[in-house]
């Protein structure tokens, strides 16, 4: 079974104390095994999802794959390169846009599953709220299921919570507290050693499979993929 190789994690500890161009130039023979190998891994996570979720399918693993640069403009921080592999995996990629995906994101330190969508547009969020509010028991019952308590937890509240009840909602709806959000995603966090282990990609299908419920309530409120 295909797994992270610790070569990729040293590269991207390295990058994380001498993150500059020069010493990423100096390095791309490096970068570029590293990327290859989180490619395979990628490839092996989508058979993983296929498992119990064929509607996923196949798509190329590299559009699958942040870039590794950073867009600098508009952030106080400018390093030029981040630190770890994000991977988004979803029928369309990283271009999922305004659809829920899975996500491991791959780093020495912060390494982590995850599933939902980040920061919808109007329209999307607008959409994820009313099936929320319409539909609760049945959201209610996806994230109370035990596995999904002890495994993953409830959604995360670090980004955006809106003070009050978007209008249009019952301020008094029992789903008050998650119409407020503005990101519908849940993670999970586990220890960096399992990403060199053969038991990782297994793991990660665990996982996603314990996720799928919420990832498929959101994108039936969202409708379906074009």
């Amino acid at each position: 079974m295909v797994s992270i190789a610790p070569s990729t994690l040293e590269f991207l500890d390295d990058l994380r104390q001498n993150n500059y161009r020069a010493w990423f130039h100096e390095h791309h023979d490096r970068y570029e095994l590293a990327r290859n190998n989180v490619l395979s891994v990628t490839e092996e996570l989508f058979r993983e999802i296929n498992k119990f979720d064929k509607k996923m399918g196949f798509p190329d693993a590299k559009s699958c794959l942040f870039r590794i640069a950073r867009d600098t403009r508009f952030s106080r921080d400018k390093e030029p390169y981040k630190t770890h592999f994000g991977v988004v995996l979803s029928p369309v990629g990283k271009t999922c846009g305004s659809r829920a995906c899975y996500y491991v994101n791959i780093d020495p330190y912060d390494f982590y599953f995850s599933c939902g969508i980040y920061m919808p547009g109007p329209v999307v969020l607008s959409s994820i709220r009313r099936a929320i509010h319409d539909r609760w028991d049945e959201f209610q019952s996806i994230l109370s299921k035990k596995i999904f308590r002890e495994e993953i937890g409830d959604l995360c509240r670090e980004d955006k919570v809106l003070k009050r009840v978007p209008a249009g909602f019952d301020k008094n709806s029992p789903a008050s507290e998650y119409l407020k959000l503005t990101s519908y995603y849940v993670y999970t966090q586990r220890s960096p050693e399992l990403l060199c282990q053969e038991s990782f990609v297994p793991e990660a299908g665990r996982l996603f499979r314990i996720m799928r419920p919420f990832y498929d309530f959101l994108n039936q409120a969202i409708g379906d993929l074009k």
